[in-house]
């Protein structure tokens, strides 16, 4: 009988190659869980196909789909044509092409997954997962503004600034740190330039390791810390300037 895992997924950003190369990779069965940290869209061409795979999977796997800030930014593209020219320069432009050959039902379809992705997830051992981060000293149920859970770059940048040495004991602490076991974000490159591993300061995880970009698409096992990693992603989609 296979081992069931808790396995955590970077941002995607429409490499759907990368993600079924990295799925194989590890070895992924119906006894595991897939939680994914957004960003399923803009930056290589296969937007619609990667949200048609994800929808698919959710119905063999066990899957917890985070709300990125790409997401949000498609779903309003989607809804009511909010195409702001930011969102086109950093991939939104290849998500519009990608779309334009879907039917309304699809349409339809998607615009239902992107409305029921979650802010985030907190599991039975107090681990949270979410796109980019959260301000509130309270911890995300306190959270006043709703958008920070996939907009934030504080929390990484606090962590990644702490003495290493630093205990949760320790009055100097970051408050908001002290709530969860780990928290696992995307959301912020650790390079954008080359293969990188998952990175961790304080109790924080970032699995976001630049495939839309120059580097591969992550898979984490949040237990044993063991890294499944896609070839580069630009190599897999070699006539494409991806979000470069």
């Amino acid at each position: 009988m296979s081992k069931k895992r808790t396995l955590v997924v970077g941002d995607i950003h429409s490499g759907l190659k990368a993600l079924e190369q990295l799925l194989q990779r590890a070895s992924i069965t119906t006894e595991d869980t897939l939680i994914f940290l957004g960003d399923y869209v803009d930056g290589w061409s296969q937007a619609l196909e990667t949200v048609d795979f994800l929808i698919a999977l959710k119905t063999t796997h066990m899957c917890i789909f985070i709300r990125g800030n790409h997401d949000e930014l498609c779903l309003n593209w989607l809804q009511e044509g909010i195409d702001n020219p930011m969102w086109i320069q950093h991939g939104g432009a290849a998500t519009m092409a990608s779309y334009e050959r879907a039917s309304n039902e699809v349409i339809d379809k998607h615009m239902l997954f992107f409305q029921n992705l979650e802010n985030y997830h907190l599991d039975d051992e107090n681990r949270l997962f979410l796109h980019a981060g959260f301000t509130n000293l309270k911890g995300v149920d306190y959270e006043y503004f709703p958008k920070i859970f996939y907009w934030d770059r504080t929390l990484w940048e606090l962590a990644t600034s702490m003495d290493r040495g630093l205990l949760k004991e320790d009055v100097s602490y970051p408050q908001r740190l002290t709530h969860y076991k780990e928290i696992y974000i995307g959301h912020t490159p650790i390079s954008k330039i080359g293969t990188a591993l998952p990175k961790n300061a304080a109790n924080v995880w970032n699995i976001d390791t630049g495939a839309a970009f120059k580097g591969p698409l992550t898979i984490m096992d949040v237990d044993t810390k063991e890294v499944w990693q896609s070839d580069p992603v630009y190599k897999l989609y070699p006539l494409e300037k991806g979000r470069n």
